[in-house]
């Protein structure tokens, strides 16, 4: 994907979908690494990251994400999730953000050069050729490894330019967490009172 100097980006996050697609791949994104490696050679006017929360939860495991993406550079957008039982009688919930994401992109279309999209959602096809007749190019990351590919052909074939987000990894991954030692005997017989 090529950054021209001092171009005027924004991004789009999917957080879903880029979830998805990096648990896939097998790395956590470091949000901050990504700010900066959008920053360098263009100017990022703006980072949306989108995504739908369940409010029923007593505590979600995405609200400290939430609130460092709010407090750290990035436009949180989000809704609250929907809840249903599909025919099998399974509950299931449903946050589909892809109308917030056309709304955004669709206004920010006359005050940037570069769009940069982080889905593989083939609803996003029409979207983007309607962004590029507004004279901007619209990079679309996603994967096509691993068990199958996460993003739509269509939507592939119409970005200017596919990034594969493996490609990525080593600019925006977050480093593994060490491992924590054990501070007791690894033998559950050995009582520590004994070694005294």
């Amino acid at each position: 994907m090529e950054i021209r100097p001092g171009e005027r980006i924004a991004l789009f996050i999917d957080g879903a979908n880029l979830h998805g697609a990096t648990r896939t791949l097998g790395f956590d994104i470091d949000f901050r690494k990504l700010l900066e490696f959008f920053s360098e050679p263009g100017r990022l006017v703006r980072a949306f990251y989108y995504t739908a929360v369940q409010e029923d939860l007593e505590y979600s495991p995405l609200r400290p994400l939430l609130d460092w993406l709010d407090y750290n550079g990035y436009a949180l957008v989000s809704k609250r999730a929907k809840e249903f039982t599909d025919a099998m009688g399974r509950r299931r919930v449903k946050g589909n953000m892809d109308i917030e994401i056309a709304v955004d992109m669709m206004a920010l279309a006359g005050k940037v050069e570069h769009m940069v999209l982080f889905s593989g959602d083939g609803d996003f096809r029409r979207l983007v050729e309607a962004v590029q007749r507004k004279g901007v190019r619209v990079s679309v990351v996603s994967s096509l490894r691993g068990p199958s590919p996460m993003i739509a052909d269509e939507l592939r074939r119409q970005a200017d330019a596919f990034v594969e987000l493996a490609e990525l990894e080593a600019r925006i991954a977050r480093a593994p967490r060490p491992e924590r030692r054990m501070s007791t005997p690894a033998r559950p017989d050995l009582d520590i009172s004994d070694m005294a």
